[in-house]
């Protein structure tokens, strides 16, 4: 079964096209600034060279278009037509507590994800975009929703409720809801595996870290705990999020600056983490690089990102009451060998001892742990495309 996978941002369509055959991916692209000027779009079809292609995409029905065309037409064609698509696998954002997992889309499951819009404005919008668009250009291909939110839907209501007056949950919906969690998912099935024991049997802690990042305590194949909340905002400190601060800054910053409180949102989303603490780059690549070349505020920006993420390990044991391994996922986690030994050695105490030659490695699936570590340290590359695609293909065989 051919399988399309679709993540629509607000300017931008990923898109991977698989054989669940055997799970190889058979074309892969990106169309970006999409309604902007300068747009254009990356295309691979596997075996051959990357083509980029520049040239106006209005919207995205134009990016559907352009990719259909990658995809069917010339060089790059890999697939007769769209035809031989046989579902589409959608990534959207949040679900609320509507969906606690995958579903086929119809129209009552569209306006479903209209009624979460709130709950993720940035998101949820751009996804809806990219099911109708590619409703109406392929309206005869099932199309299914794959939730960042669904996978944690199994923490308790004693961790996902906010001590805030009740009301506000009843009226707005207001709890901890989580993200990333295909990624989760993923990370934690393979990190199973790699331990050779049975899922239900394991506790991993998986650390999805990029320019978004999030700590996610998995306890038998199932969210019991994870460091995003009711919005990405909170837990780690990220690219340009704030992650945890005193929510009491907030009014502070309003009163003090005559801020909205939309601008102190766009403060904390778009102007904090690692770009506010180093001044000088949002991007972990940089940080590294400055690390490496002695550079002390580089130094102090990704002691200050380690520190909390060591915290976040730390509480996460204790909520499983142990821990078999800690899973690296995501860019900075997959990629940033320095940064994975340095937490490393922070874990000591709790059984973590790091081989250092087998960390000396970027995305490949490896257990990075001497034969004498009680807790492993995993580097497991996550892969959401392939997690939408199985889902996809589990629902509509069913």
């Amino acid at each position: 079964m051919i399988v399309l996978v679709v993540n629509c941002g607000s300017s931008s369509l990923k898109y991977q096209l698989l054989n669940m055959d055997d799970e190889s991916v058979i074309a892969k692209g990106i169309c970006e600034r999409i309604g902007i000027e300068g747009s254009f779009i990356k295309h691979t079809t596997e075996g051959k060279d990357a083509v980029k292609a520049e040239g106006d995409i209005a919207n995205h029905k134009v990016a559907f278009e352009k990719m259909i065309a990658m995809l069917t037409e010339g060089k790059t064609a890999c697939i007769t037509s769209v035809d031989e698509i046989k579902a589409v696998g959608h990534r959207v954002v949040h679900a609320g507590e509507k969906f606690s997992s995958s579903v086929v889309i119809t129209d009552e499951v569209i306006k479903a994800l209209e009624a979460c819009i709130d709950l993720a404005p940035l998101h949820n919008p751009a996804n809806l975009v990219g099911i109708n668009a590619c409703k109406e250009l392929m309206p005869k291909v099932p199309m299914v929703a794959v939730f960042d939110t669904a996978f944690h839907q199994t923490i308790d209501k004693s961790v996902y409720m906010y001590a805030i007056p009740q009301e506000y949950y009843k009226k707005y919906g207001i709890r901890k809801y989580g993200f990333h969690g295909t990624s989760h998912k993923y990370v934690s099935e393979r990190a199973a595996v790699m331990l050779g024991k049975p899922l239900e049997d394991t506790k991993v802690i998986v650390c999805h870290l990029g320019n978004g990042a999030s700590v996610c305590a998995v306890k038998g194949g199932k969210s019991v705990e994870t460091s995003m909340g009711f919005t990405p905002l909170p837990g780690l400190i990220m690219g340009t999020r704030s992650g945890d601060i005193d929510p009491a800054i907030i009014p502070f910053l309003m009163e003090k600056e005559g801020l909205s409180g939309k601008e102190v949102d766009g403060i904390l989303n778009k102007k904090s983490g690692v770009l506010a603490l180093s001044e000088m780059s949002s991007d972990f690549r940089e940080i590294e690089d400055g690390v490496v070349a002695g550079d002390p505020v580089s130094r102090f920006t990704m002691d200050a990102f380690q520190h909390r993420l060591v915290s976040y390990i730390g509480a996460y044991a204790a909520v499983m009451n142990g821990v078999d391994a800690i899973a690296f996922a995501g860019g900075l986690g997959e990629n940033n060998a320095i940064m994975r030994e340095e937490v490393a050695n922070m874990l000591t105490w709790l059984g973590v001892e790091i081989d250092v030659e087998k960390n000396k490695c970027r995305g490949v699936e490896r257990d990075l742990s001497t034969s004498n570590a009680k807790v492993k340290m995993l580097l497991v590359p996550t892969n959401e495309e392939l997690m939408i695609a199985r889902d996809s293909v589990q629902l509509l065989n069913k």
